[in-house]
């Protein structure tokens, strides 16, 4: 065999073990090479094991000096097309102001809506970029972006478009979402709104082919169940995936609607109680925890360790937005995922690769095997569960994207 590259000097060599999404205690059992190597062909992973079973050539070697290396990290959930900021909403916050007053006085999500709304294509691009970069820093190989901000079509396909135009110009991959985000303020608007999200917008995301999966966000302030299954079947009925922020303030039915339509995940969990515990357990879905949410907003902790213990697949992501997550770290939002939501190291581990992976519907990253996406970390330290460990400084200390070396 002749590899483009192998990287040799490998103390570990760590990723979850199985196929597919990783359930319950599994998601604890890892395949770890130590002493190892890997080889890279193109952009995908072509060899590993062993160092002393390497029988090949390359036509580059790098000895990485007895460090770690795991999977990229897989950030399933993010929000980064916005324009303007939340700062005066923090501060707000931050003395208990409440929120009202806060939408009252202009500020809350609808005043990010309209900053984004007013941004060109352009503008959207530029202000995404560092922020996609600072994820990738923090360990993002793959990242899912959500629209969500420009309520209008025209303003949510500009934002699709954006996050289209931005795949082209950084190594991580993009998974693009169409987030139905936000209702009309008078209810007498909403069949009207649905109308166009049914009709129009979705039709039109997917012609233009900027969106995989159609997301709606199912609480009390923003769309019912009924609303979510007349948009979740225009979905499918377009070849659509579907998603599901739901049970962050309140339990009202979202992860029984979403696991009903084969959801590919549901998101957030703050709220979820035993009964959608089991739902998830019982099903193929993939329950997404979101630390950095519980971090910002001081709301409860996603019952990570009672959806494995039921036997659910979790994931972990940033939902790295200007509001409620201003988290750019997948590595960070895995270390808090231990602190705040029960998992060992070995499950936040999973649940941001493999299960984060799987969350996205993708079956090419989130593990080291022979076929799949040359997306690696290397660490600074030779044992992997520095990862999950370190708060602050990064213990990442190099990237392979698609096979090359990523340079910020």
């Amino acid at each position: 065999m002749t590899a483009d590259h192998l990287y040799t000097g490998i103390a570990q060599l760590v990723s979850p073990s199985g196929s597919g999404a990783s359930r319950g205690l599994a998601m604890n059992e890892l395949e770890i090479h130590e002493h190892a190597a890997i080889a890279v062909t193109g952009d995908r992973i072509s060899w590993m094991g062993r160092a002393a079973d390497w029988a090949g050539r390359a036509t580059h070697t790098t000895d990485l000096g007895g460090r770690a290396v795991v999977p990229a990290l897989v950030d399933s959930h993010t929000h980064i097309v916005w324009a303007g900021d939340r700062l005066a909403d923090f501060e707000a916050r931050a003395s208990n102001v409440p929120y009202e007053q806060i939408l009252a006085a202009g500020g809350g999500i609808r005043r990010t809506m309209e900053q984004t709304a007013a941004a060109t294509v352009e503008e959207l691009v530029q202000f995404a970029a560092p922020r996609a970069h600072a994820l990738i820093r923090g360990g993002a190989g793959t990242i899912e972006i959500k629209s969500g901000y420009g309520f209008t079509a025209e303003a949510e396909l500009a934002a699709l478009e954006a996050i289209q135009r931005l795949a082209e110009q950084i190594p991580a991959n993009v998974v693009p979402t169409l987030l139905i985000h936000v209702p009309p303020r008078e209810a007498s608007q909403r069949p009207a709104y649905l109308d166009m999200v049914t009709t129009t917008l979705i039709p039109e995301a997917t012609r233009r082919r900027t969106a995989r999966a159609v997301d709606v966000f199912i609480e009390r302030e923003s769309f019912t169940t009924d609303d979510a299954r007349i948009i979740f079947a225009a979905a499918r009925a377009h070849g659509l995936a579907v998603k599901a922020h739901v049970d962050q303030f309140h339990a009202i039915g979202g992860v029984e609607l979403a696991i009903e339509f084969g959801a590919i995940s549901v998101d957030h969990l703050e709220v979820s109680g035993r009964s959608q515990v089991e739902a998830l357990a019982a099903s193929t879905t993939v329950g997404t925890i979101l630390p950095g949410v519980t971090l910002h907003l001081g709301i409860p902790a996603a019952p990570g360790r009672a959806l494995i213990d039921a036997g659910a697949a979790v994931a972990v992501a940033t939902d790295c937005n200007p509001g409620s997550s201003p988290l750019f770290s997948p590595q960070l939002a895995m270390a808090y995922a231990v602190r705040l939501n029960g998992l060992t190291p070995a499950e936040a581990l999973t649940a941001g690769t493999a299960n984060a992976a799987a969350a996205l519907d993708r079956d090419d990253i989130g593990r080291l095997r022979v076929g799949m996406r040359a997306d690696l970390l290397v660490l600074a330290s030779a044992d992997w569960r520095d990862l999950p460990y370190t708060l602050g400084g990064s213990p990442i200390d190099r990237m392979i994207l698609g096979g090359r070396e990523y340079s910020s």
